[in-house]
């Protein structure tokens, strides 16, 4: 998952109004490169699967889900199965975090229908109108929604962010932490002590995280709940379903039951 960060390219919005929505369909394996805004930017899909990537970390972003990017976050994105991407962009003194990182949000079946609303705004819009009483709600729900655990930490420390970026590659991985201890050149214990101070999380919880997102990614792209517990390591289907439910709340069928949105807007 993990590359060298090349230098991000700058995209610069000139607009009239502090809100704005784009439209933007892509196919399955799609990359967008290295690159930043000038305007924060709410990073939704309908359908399909985004994994956005930073410089600290990935963000596996679903259906009934968005991603939260600060203006100038450099960040890639890559899709998984056909993404069809509705995005706002807002002024950055509007953001409605404090604390200014990217972050995962659940997406309301409100908030859905205020982003679909403002792709049709004509722009600029007026300053006291409909338009800018919708704008209010709408970074009221970005504010009150869930954060959905869907993100990954990459260590900051170079043993650790190499053992980070070698499971990654192969998530199927089963050394035992005493063996990636070795690989990093540092104590078992040290290595415990860098992933939890970098990512808040075990070694042995972080690697369930890499596994989860993977997963996720994999059951995107068509292939069943068997076909994705062996992708990502677990010998019975049963074990990766409660693993799921562990972390999500539902099992994968439930999850991606509704991933389809019947109602989108025609264009």
């Amino acid at each position: 998952m993990s590359q060298k960060r090349q230098s991000p390219i700058l995209v610069a919005f000139n607009t009239e109004s502090p809100v704005f929505a784009r439209v933007e369909n892509y196919q399955n394996g799609t990359r967008i490169p290295w690159h930043t805004h000038n305007l924060a930017q709410l990073i939704h899909a309908t359908e399909g699967v985004m994994t956005v990537e930073t410089n600290c970390g990935l963000w596996v972003v679903p259906p009934r889900r968005a991603v939260w990017v600060p203006a100038f976050e450099p960040h890639r994105i890559r899709m998984t199965g056909a993404v069809s991407l509705r995005s706002l962009y807002l002024e950055p003194a509007l953001s409605p975090f404090k604390h200014g990182k990217c972050c995962i949000v659940n997406v309301s079946s409100l908030l859905k229908a205020c982003i679909l609303r403002v792709i049709q705004f004509d722009q600029p819009y007026p300053d006291e109108g409909s338009e800018a009483r919708l704008v209010t709600v709408i970074l009221d729900e970005i504010c009150t929604a869930p954060i959905a655990p869907l993100n990954l930490l990459i260590p900051k420390d170079q043993r650790a962010r190499r053992v980070a970026e070698a499971f990654q590659t192969d998530v199927t991985d089963r050394r035992p932490i005493s063996a990636w201890a070795q690989f990093a050149g540092s104590s078992t214990r040290t290595l415990e002590r860098l992933f939890r101070e970098d990512t808040g999380m075990t070694f042995g919880v972080w690697q369930r995280q890499v596994r989860l997102l993977h997963a996720l990614e994999v059951m995107a792209a068509g292939k069943n709940v068997t076909a994705a517990a062996l992708e990502v390591g677990f010998d019975t289907p049963s074990a990766f379903i409660a693993m799921f439910r562990r972390a999500m709340g539902v099992t994968p069928a439930k999850y991606f039951s509704h991933r389809k949105d019947t109602t989108e807007e025609t264009e």
